[in-house]
């Protein structure tokens, strides 16, 4: 039998000193020391109003300690998985601020019951203190650490002798020390036939029974749930305290939420809500703006409901949202149909990418293409001011590279690579359909490899432009604002990837004993291919690499750009 790899949690039991712990940060012990104990400005505090009137505190960490917090962060979620996977099993108590875990998780546990209470508890991280983090640390089995180690986690952790919301610690801290809370909870439920999950201070308890537990929750004699002395009690005793006026049970009868998602049948978002996401597209689509609902705080304390211009992030960010539920726990077969509102979210992708963006777009055929001209834009941007500029020594791309994800493969229909360019290209007139707002255009770019692949693509430009297409001119304009940019033939006039721009020395270079093979059939035992080439040679070395070969390339984009502006004058004024 094999011994088992040495775990994060068993580096973080050896430590036994600041300087051990700075160390396993990845810090310098004596700066470290100094944004732990010396650093005389710590937090900035400032208030943000809560939906449902009030102020809540936020208390946010400088930046190098905040830093110092991320990365304790991870540590800590590291420890986590090496303990649950020691254990042999995998936590479905708490779902708030975990790994692989999030309020679909939580609310997915509670679907379709009969009852479905939600419980808030008081004052969730003011009432973890230093003592109790550190105490945590020092006693508790899996951990077990130094004192010295538990007191600096603790003086990382806790600001005002308790956790900050807003620090990036708290949420990971406040899941270890509440999970004697999770256990205890947990116990009391399945002795009366109830299931429980939390997220951070959001305590939910469902079930099927005729009659709800007493013991968990009751109604009194005005009508109003009161939860149970059980459950008061276990609360307590774990050292939490119970927010009352926000115990809340919810009916099958009635609309049933929990952590804000409906749980009636499946988990889904509000219907307002989706609503609300798609009044906002069909307003930008057609007018290029939106509003949003904004809280303002007047002097009086009380909260004001104003209009005021939405940001398109915002609703990028309500869009995924959305999407991210729908799908969650869904199984896409390869004759799978996007529903509406995925149609919706579709079109919002092909506006803020293709008819709307800020910035000229250039689609890759994959992932390791975007690698190339990122690191290429980068290292020639003084001779390229129209594709980058440098400001300060960092430098400010002045065109947008397209990242392919799962959400472009499942509604835009690319994922990189040459075949699904062509329904790209084919569809896109119909895709821009649905957009008339007044806004600044600019093109799109798709790059392409010079070679057998793109025989589909020039056959698809040459459909729709009734032009020659034969990849030996330096772009096509294909459409609206699309483009074809293939990568410049040999002199000979022979096809060319964008690999081939590349110096030939970097193109030689070995990872450990593999050597690079940029086709199809991979020998993985001797050969490495374009993924790890792009980000382990090309990425690491890109202050070596002389990206020079890449010039024509740029230069392609450079013209594309010009002829766009050609072919759109900006209007008189």
């Amino acid at each position: 039998m094999t011994a088992s790899p040495f775990k994060r949690i068993d580096h973080l039991k050896l430590a036994s000193s600041l300087s051990d712990l700075a160390l396993l940060l990845g810090f310098q012990p004596k700066p470290f020391a100094w944004v732990v104990y010396k650093q005389p400005s710590k937090y900035t505090s400032f208030t943000v109003p809560k939906k449902r009137g009030g102020h809540r505190l936020i208390k946010a960490p400088e930046p190098k300690l905040k830093n110092v917090q991320k990365r304790l962060c991870e540590l800590l979620q590291d420890c986590i998985a090496d303990i649950n996977n020691q254990r042999g099993q995998t936590e479905k108590l708490s779902h708030g601020f975990r790994r692989k875990h999030s309020i679909m998780s939580n609310a997915y546990q509670h679907r379709g019951r009969r009852y479905v209470l939600n419980i808030d508890l008081k004052d969730f991280f003011g009432t973890i203190n230093f003592g109790r983090v550190r105490g945590f640390f020092i006693t508790n089995k899996h951990f077990a650490l130094h004192e010295r180690t538990a007191t600096a986690i603790a003086q990382i952790a806790c600001h005002d002798n308790s956790l900050p919301q807003g620090a990036p610690t708290s949420p990971v801290v406040s899941n270890l020390i509440a999970h004697i809370l999770d256990v205890r909870l947990a116990k009391l439920s399945r002795r009366y036939g109830v299931h429980y999950t939390r997220y951070a201070d959001d305590l939910t308890f469902s079930t099927n029974r005729r009659a709800f537990p007493e013991q968990i929750a009751k109604c009194d004699a005005t009508g109003t749930w009161v939860v149970g002395e059980a459950l008061e009690g276990a609360i307590e005793r774990a050292g939490f305290l119970l927010n009352p006026s926000k115990t809340r049970m919810q009916f099958r009868q009635s609309r049933q939420d929990v952590t804000g998602l409906v749980v009636n049948d499946k988990i889904n978002v509000r219907t307002e809500y989706y609503r609300d996401a798609r009044a906002k597209c069909h307003s930008l689509f057609r007018t290029g703006k939106f509003v949003v609902k904004s809280q303002v705080s007047k002097d009086d304390g009380s909260i004001e409901i104003k209009d005021i211009a939405g940001e398109i992030e915002q609703l990028s960010g309500q869009m995924s949202f959305i999407d991210s539920v729908k799908r969650y726990q869904k199984i896409f077969g390869p004759d799978y149909q996007l529903s509406g509102q995925e149609k919706v979210y579709r079109n919002f992708l092909f506006y803020r990418h293709c008819y709307a963006s800020t910035l000229p777009t250039i689609f890759c055929e994959g992932k390791t293409d975007n690698v190339y001209l990122r690191c290429a834009i980068s290292a020639l941007a003084s001779d390229f001011d129209r594709l980058a500029e440098v400001k300060d020594g960092t430098v400010a791309f002045k065109v947008k590279l397209f990242n392919y994800n799962e959400h472009s493969k499942r509604l835009i229909g690319v994922a990189g690579g040459s075949g699904q360019l062509n329904n790209f290209i084919t569809d896109y007139r119909k895709n821009m359909r649905p957009f008339s707002a007044p806004v600044t255009r600019q093109p799109v770019i798709l790059l392409v490899d010079n070679d057998s692949g793109a025989d589909g693509i020039f056959k698809c430009v040459k459909s729709i432009t009734k032009s020659a297409c034969d990849g030996k001119e330096n772009f096509y304009f294909v459409t609206d604002n699309l483009y074809v940019v293939p990568t410049p033939l040999t002199k000979d006039g022979n096809q060319t990837m964008i690999e081939d721009f590349l110096p030939l020395k970097w193109r030689d270079e070995k990872l450990g004993t593999k050597v690079l093979n940029l086709g199809k059939n991979l020998n993985p035992e001797r050969e490495y291919g374009k993924s790890l080439f792009a980000e382990h040679v090309i990425k690491k070395n890109r202050k070596d690499v002389d990206f020079d070969g890449l010039r024509p390339i740029l230069e392609r984009i450079v013209m594309v750009m010009d002829d766009f502006a050609n072919r759109n004058p900006p209007a008189p004024t």
